[in-house]
């Protein structure tokens, strides 16, 4: 059941996303059309955190990651929560594009390294772990997607 839900959320959530980068992109919307590569790949990413700590993984995404993520390469696409419980008070979804499969496991290990990054990530763990699970789906778009 709970598998099931999880899907459910990670296939609605590829559609709402996708169709707003379509209307984005078509309209002649800002930066995410750079997500656009013949060899672009999207990372979504699904984090459960440990109860009562959903508000310090957003805290950490607004004010230090988000940022992060761009100085090292990444192009943030979306981030959402759930409008469901249990999901809606312990889950974080979003969607990254990466030049190639490649250049996202470069940015990932420069992004890990980062010596901001190890104090952000230490500072905000001073109250508990945040993270419990973490899921992490590299997709492709297909030959008949808006978004290549």
């Amino acid at each position: 059941m709970i598998r099931t839900r999880r899907i459910e959320i990670i296939f609605g959530l590829i559609t709402f996303v996708l169709l707003g980068l379509v209307v984005g992109v078509t309209s002649g919307g800002g930066s995410l059309a750079l997500a656009q590569s013949s060899d672009s790949v999207f990372e979504l990413r699904i984090y459960t955190t440990h109860p009562g700590r959903l508000d310090a993984l957003h805290d950490r995404f607004s004010q230090h990651t988000i940022r992060l993520f761009e100085r090292h390469g990444m192009v943030n696409i979306g981030y959402f929560t759930p409008q469901d419980s249990p999901e809606a008070d312990n889950t974080l979804v979003y969607l990254l594009a990466h030049d190639s499969r490649e250049s996202a496991a470069e940015s990932w290990q420069a992004f890990i390294a980062d010596p901001e990054w190890q104090e952000v990530y230490s500072e905000s763990r001073a109250d508990g772990p945040i993270v419990e699970k973490l899921e992490s789906v590299f997709l492709n778009p297909t030959d008949y997607s808006q978004l290549r």
